[in-house]
């Protein structure tokens, strides 16, 4: 499971730490991450993110 990166501010989504204040559990991959969640630092969409490649 990669982490992913959005293109608009930077944020990265780590899948190790998820994203525990809109409830995604660490170790919750990307990809089963709701579809209406938003980027917490902008508020971009899903769509926005990209797959960092290790």
């Amino acid at each position: 499971m990669n982490d992913y990166v959005c293109t608009v501010r930077g944020y990265i989504y780590q899948v190790k730490l998820g994203d525990p204040d809109a409830g995604i559990k660490a170790g919750t991959a990307f990809e089963d991450i709701p579809d209406d969640w938003e980027c917490p630092d902008c508020g971009s969409q899903k769509e926005d993110f990209e797959e960092l490649l290790e």
